[in-house]
């Protein structure tokens, strides 16, 4: 959860906070392999759901990138790139997009 008086655009001007949305058949090491990619350049996972239906996997992460080494052009082409070897879809978008998106 994004913490109170924390803004979603950092200090540099580039979007603080993420959300990954990670979706595919359901196979063992998705996690691992999307959280690894996360903690390598560390950024920092603030929330996480996940389920599997009917052997779909899907998975939401709130991520704050505050500390990372990549802004999110570079996060998304690193995610993108480990999804394709784990054989399922990922996009991040700027938890800002997000809540525009869901407003009523």
């Amino acid at each position: 959860m994004e913490q109170p008086g924390s803004g979603s655009i950092g200090a540099s001007g580039r979007a603080r906070h993420v959300v990954v949305f990670v979706h595919g058949r359901d196979r063992p090491g998705i996690v691992a392999g999307i959280a690894g990619v996360l903690a390598r350049v560390n950024a920092n996972i603030l929330d996480i759901s996940q389920t599997v239906m009917r052997g779909v996997f899907t998975m939401a992460m709130i991520v704050d990138l505050g500390a990372a080494r990549v802004g999110v052009g570079e996060l998304r082409r690193l995610l993108e790139e480990e999804a394709r070897r784990l054989g399922v879809e990922v996009s991040v978008h700027s938890i800002e997009v997000v809540r525009y998106m869901e407003r009523p």
